[in-house]
């Protein structure tokens, strides 16, 4: 019998001992990633402020009243990048996304799943931060009805780890932050928040286009029902929507939604 318990303790004691192996390593594989992933973006230089030209479009809205801050956002500076450097270290690159009120300031790609980037970094190498990445269905050059983002939600508040931040630390007392700033090799754009929440995971929002106007308008409202914040913007189904995605718990994610109202082609 004391043999018979001296072997369970042993067991028990080289699990623990592999628990806290494999632990540690874990810990420092999420620290070595992360200093890796800061190292990358301290190489970028910041995007180019640019102001409207003749090529700049404010798409048509319905009705708005004057003190609706829309009116502030249109007239908000774009930003513009040069993808010829960054395309260099990653052919992947398509697009940079600005978010202000966050710390969301980086070049996004996209490749044939939506796995690789995942666990990969900006210059392809093996990395758990992953990086901001646009869903492989989407045509970031003929936009669909929705525009898709994924990044991972990190504790060290790179990637999307700042994009919970919206509903939380103010974010929301200042309405310049409702502004989502993309840059494409094509065109530069501006997108109003027009909903954020916290949902179980689900597939329901990551719907790209739709069989007619009638299914879109009832996924908008949908989508905008969700929010937990009123940001009074009105949609409609010639509208077209960016969607940001990452998680907040295991089985939760963060979700943000905006519509395209500027255009600058370049």
């Amino acid at each position: 019998m004391k043999k018979k318990k001296k072997i369970i303790l042993d067991l028990l004691t080289l699990i623990c001992i592999a628990t806290i192996i494999f632990s540690s390593y874990k810990i420092i594989k999420w620290y070595i990633d992360s200093k890796q992933t800061t190292k990358i973006l301290k190489d970028f230089k910041e995007p180019e402020i640019v102001k409207d030209d003749e090529n700049t479009v404010i798409i048509e809205q319905e009705e708005i009243e004057e003190s609706n801050p829309y009116w502030d956002y249109i007239k908000m500076d774009l930003i513009n990048v040069d993808f010829t450097e960054l395309k260099k270290t990653n052919s992947d690159v398509v697009g940079w996304i600005k978010i202000n009120g966050t710390n969301i300031n980086y070049p996004f790609v996209q490749t044939k799943d939506n796995d690789f980037y995942l666990n990969h970094s900006f210059t392809k190498e093996r990395n758990s931060a992953g990086w901001v990445f646009l869903d492989y269905r989407n045509n970031i050059n003929n936009l669909n009805k929705n525009t898709i983002l994924y990044a991972h939600n990190r504790l060290d508040k790179i990637m999307f780890g700042t994009l919970e931040s919206i509903l939380t630390n103010g974010w929301l007392n200042n309405t310049n932050n409702y502004i989502i700033k993309l840059s494409t090799e094509s065109e530069n754009t501006l997108w109003q928040i027009f909903s954020v929440y916290n949902i179980k995971e689900t597939s329901d929002y990551l719907k790209i286009d739709f069989e007619s106007d009638e299914k879109y308008n009832s996924f908008l409202n949908k989508i905008k029902d969700r929010s937990e914040y009123n940001f009074n913007t009105s949609l409609n189904s010639n509208d077209k929507i960016l969607t940001l995605s990452t998680c907040h718990k295991n089985d939760e994610r963060t979700v943000v939604h905006a519509k395209l109202i500027k255009i600058q082609q370049k």
